[in-house]
This record gives structure tokens, C-alpha cells and sequence, in this order.
């Protein structure tokens, strides 16, 4: 191998190569990410001292009142913050969420039920269809909300390194169905609900009687997410996977994947049993669910919606769909003997989480602070003010709005956050340009999901961080930002030029849906 390597002439790299190692290399110069949150925190501290000796003109769309920047380094903020600063941390959403799905994720891993899963899959998934079979499953998990963080992602790294791949090349290709394809998905999921209520108050702001279906975007949704898949599967093995082989290069001490493709009878028979189980617990579920009168509906009857029980018991189901057959599993196949071998396997998998607990206790103080100062209801409403000043036609002002929504997705992680402050701004404006608010929302979810992947203040983005740093240790913000820029560009690009041919060719965008306002009649 290493002969190979020095014997190439030149070894020149292309704009693009040295443009990634560019970013890889200055991005991994920034310090732990814990650090690094605590800096922006300081940052965010100062620079809202300064604002708010400023009077700004813009209108808060949660108040509308003219916006004012909180100063955090005042008395009063100060003494909020360090009151607030433990509720602050327990409540930080993500953090509860893969504690307590990892607990049981890390029985069913470390009992070896999650291993003898995955030599079944590849038993039946030709080698080639491994990348989109793992993107594909990355994008429809967004129907439970955030399982596709705390299982996908993490099982994609095992998945490629059982298969002699570099394991980092399924945690993005992971990482970018799940994240970067949130938007998209053949089934609804909670997401439509919640957007849709944002959309609808804001287009009321101009039309009180105007109406928005909860699934306005889900044809388009649906039909975004093959052509999503193979954008991803392209730029896994054609861009990300080659260049990760040339520049980081497996932990030596990295323990080495177990054989993927012989199983005793013993652990055949376990395996089974276990997966009976599993299929057992789906269907008290579903029996659970069934009924219209079932206590994990909302009010209205839907399983969907943020509201209803099915949505909110997600991670707890997780916790235990993998707990019990991994238990299962365990005692049948002799890794587990007792129940102190239970505990030991989630004490194991807890000690591998220190690090990110660190990491989302600086983070939800940053994330907190940059909420209250209100500088980022400032940046949303000055960027959407600045599209409707420069008044450009129908098709490149959706393009700019994009582009908008790009830009503030690298401060504004949350999704209906962002969604909550933009949204009374741009859906009433494009109103008036004769653009749907179906049409508006469609733009915003493009913007938001290619996005996404590439802002290290997205929550979940310092857990996948901890995800490569299994297999390579040296990984950091800069190295991931730069694996996952390829991937970001390349969705930018085609969900806005598919975007622009599905409104083109008039196909619907959803139940209700149309492309202009007032909508033809």
C-alpha cells in the first residue's frame, strides 16, 4: 500500500480536494467542541451587550414589537442564567433523548444482537446496494422523529466497517439521509403538522381566511426522496469514501470487526427467538394503536402529529424494542448470564457517552444564551427584509429564499424554531408576489434540510462527531464539516433545481396545494 502511494508522480489534488482539506485543516485547529461552545457562549455574551445600546427598526413577528437585543451581561440576565443554568441542562432535548435510547441500543450491541442483525442484512443485500439501502432507511427514519441520530447513523459506521469500508463513509452517508433528507419522506411524519400550523398563522397575518393542509408538501416530499438517495449514494462512494480512504486512515487500535458472515447454530437459533420478540412488541403496538379511540391518538385521531402520544413515547420505545430482545438474545446465545451482565453492558455503553454529555452541557448554554439575546430573530428578520428589497421575479426569489434559509440554518439549528421566526415574515411577503404559501414551505424545507449537516450548532452534531472519533480519533468539527460540504452543496443544487422543475411542470405539491395565491378556483 505504501509503495503505491509514493511511487504516484505528483499526487496532485483537484480545486475541489484542496478546497475540503482547506476546511478540514483550519476547522480542526478550532478547539474540543466543548470549548468551543463555551467560547461562542462569551462571544454571544459580549456581542448582545453591545447590541442592545442599539434601537433596531425591524419588527419581532413573535411580538410584533420592535426587536430588542437582550444584554446577557447585565444583572438580571446573569442571575437568570446561573438560577436557570441546571433546568437549562436537564432540559436540553437532545440529551435525554440518546441517553436514554443508547442505554438500549447498547444492550442489543453489546449482547450481540445488533451484529447477528447486521450478517443478516448483508446476507440478503448485495454489496453495491449497501450505501443507498443505508441512506434510504436514513431518510425515512425521520418519521420517528430523532431515532435516525441515536440508531441509523452509528449502525452505518458498523455496517461499512463489517464490509471493509471505511466506517466513517456510512456515518455520513447516514448522517446525510437522516439529516440532510429530513424534509423529504414517503410517510408523514410530525413534521407536516408542526410546519404547516407556522405556515397557516403567518399566511392568516394577510388572509385570516386562508387555510393550509397539514399534508400541503407531502407529494413533493415523497417524491424528492429517491432522487435524494441517489445524490447521496453518488457523492458517498464517488467523492466522500475516496478521499476518507487517502486521508483518514483506521485507529490501529481500533478493535476489528467480528466475521459478518458465519453464524454457529446457537446464535441462529437466539437470533430468531429474538427477533420473534421484537416483531411480537411491534404488533402490541400496532393492536395498541389500532383503534381511533386509542390512548396514542391526539384529540383528532392522528398518530402523527407532535401532540400525540405515538409521537412523544418514540425514544422510550426505542429504548425498549432494543432492550428486550437484546436481553433475550444475550441469555439464549450465553453473552449474558445474568442480570449484572445487563448492567454492566449499559454502564459500558454509558462510559463511552462522557464526553458528548460535556460537550451538550456547553452547547445547551450556548443555545440558550443565543436564544435570549434575540440576535437571532435579528439575522432572520434583516435577511428576509433584504429579499423583498431587491424584488426579483417569482423563480429566483424562491431561489433566494433558500439561499436565506441556508445562511440562517448555520445559526438557527432547530427547524420549527426557525421556521416559527421566518415564516410571518416571508410567507405574508411572497403573498403578495402571488406565491403560494404551499410553494413557500416547500422552498423552506429544501433550504433547511441540505443545511443541516454542514452547522456544527445543530444539536446532534457533536454526537456524530463521537461517532467517527470511534474509528478515527483525530476527527474534530473541521473534519466532518468538510466530509459533509460535498454532500450539502450537492443537495442545495438538485432539491432547488428539482424544486423548480416539479413547479414547472405543475405537479402537485401536496393534499390542497397550489403554486400561486389567491389559488384559481
Amino acid at each position: 500500500m505504501s509503495s503505491t502511494t509514493t511511487n504516484e508522480p505528483a499526487q496532485t489534488k483537484g480545486g475541489i480536494a484542496r478546497f475540503l482539506d482547506t476546511i478540514e485543516r483550519v476547522g480542526n485547529k478550532l478547539p474540543d467542541p466543548a470549548m468551543l461552545f463555551l467560547g461562542l457562549m462569551f462571544f454571544v455574551w459580549l456581542l448582545s451587550a453591545g447590541l442592545s445600546f442599539v434601537s433596531f427598526s425591524e419588527i419581532d413577528p413573535r411580538s410584533s414589537e420592535t426587536i430588542v437585543i437582550n444584554n446577557l451581561l447585565s444583572a438580571e440576565w446573569l442571575t437568570t442564567w446561573m438560577t436557570s443554568m441546571v433546568k437549562i441542562f436537564t432540559g436540553f432535548a437532545p440529551l435525554g433523548v440518546v441517553l436514554v435510547a443508547v442505554l438500549g441500543v447498547g444492550v442489543a450491541e453489546r449482547s450481540g444482537y445488533i451484529n447477528a442483525a447486521l450478517k443478516a442484512m448483508l446476507k440478503v443485500t448485495p454489496a453495491k446496494m449497501i450505501t443507498p439501502a443505508v441512506v434510504l432507511i436514513g431518510v425515512i427514519s425521520s418519521v420517528a422523529t430523532d431515532a435516525g441520530y441515536v440508531v441509523v447513523i452509528p449502525l452505518a459506521g458498523v455496517i461499512f466497517h463489517a464490509m471493509g469500508r471505511h466506517p466513517i463513509a456510512g456515518i455520513t452517508a447516514a448522517f446525510a439521509g437522516v439529516s440532510g433528507g429530513f424534509c423529504a419522506n414517503f410517510i408523514p411524519s410530525g413534521l407536516d403538522p408542526l410546519l404547516q400550523s407556522f405556515t397557516q398563522s403567518s399566511a392568516q397575518l394577510s388572509d385570516p381566511k386562508m387555510m393550509v393542509n397539514p399534508l400541503n408538501n407531502w407529494f413533493f416530499a415523497s417524491a424528492s426522496c429517491l432522487p435524494i438517495v441517489a445524490t447521496i449514494w453518488y457523492i458517498t462512494d464517488k467523492i466522500v469514501e475516496p478521499r476518507l480512504q487517502k486521508n483518514s486512515p483506521i485507529s490501529e487500535d481500533l478493535e476489528v470487526a467480528s466475521d459478518m458472515h458465519s453464524t454457529s447454530k446457537k446464535e441462529t437459533f437466539a437470533f430468531r427467538v429474538a427477533s420473534l420478540v421484537m416483531l411480537a412488541l411491534i404488533g402490541l403496538l400496532v393492536a395498541a394503536a389500532w383503534g381511533e379511540g386509542s390512548s396514542l391518538r391526539d384529540a383528532n385521531g392522528s398518530l402523527t402529529s407532535f401532540s400525540a402520544p405515538m409521537m412523544q413515547i418514540i425514544v422510550p420505545l426505542i429504548f425498549i424494542f432494543f432492550v428486550i430482545p437484546g436481553v433475550v438474545f444475550g441469555y439464549l446465545n450465553g453473552s449474558f448470564k445474568n442480570s449484572d451482565d445487563v448492567v454492566a453492558a449499559m454502564s459500558k455503553t454509558m462510559e463511552t457517552m462522557g464526553h458528548y454529555i460535556v460537550m451538550a452541557f456547553f452547547c445547551s448554554m450556548f443555545v440558550w444564551a443565543f436564544g435570549q439575546s434575540n440576535i437571532g430573530v435579528l439575522m432572520a428578520v434583516k435577511g428576509a427584509n433584504f429579499l423583498q428589497a431587491i424584488g426579483m421575479g417569482a423563480p429566483a426569489t424562491i431561489v433566494g429564499m433558500i439561499v436565506l434559509v441556508v445562511l440562517i440554518n448555520l445559526a438557527v439549528g432547530s427547524s420549527s424554531a426557525k421556521w416559527a421566526l421566518i415564516s410571518p415574515v416571508l410567507v405574508p411577503m411572497l403573498m403578495q408576489m402571488n406565491i403560494s404559501p404551499d410553494l413557500v414551505q416547500a422552498a423552506y424545507r429544501v433550504g433547511d434540510s441540505s443545511s443541516n449537516i454542514i452547522t456544527p450548532l445543530m444539536p446532534y452534531f457533536p454526537l456524530v462527531v463521537v461517532y467517527c472519533q470511534k474509528y478515527v480519533k483525530g476527527t474534530g468539527i473541521g473534519t466532518l464539516v468538510a466530509t459533509m460540504l460535498p454532500y450539502s452543496i450537492a443537495l442545495a443544487i438538485f432539491w432547488t433545481l428539482f424544486l423548480l422543475a416539479y413547479w414547472a411542470l405543475g405537479l402537485p405539491l401536496g393534499l390542497g396545494a397550489s403554486y400561486v395565491y389567491p389559488a384559481a378556483m
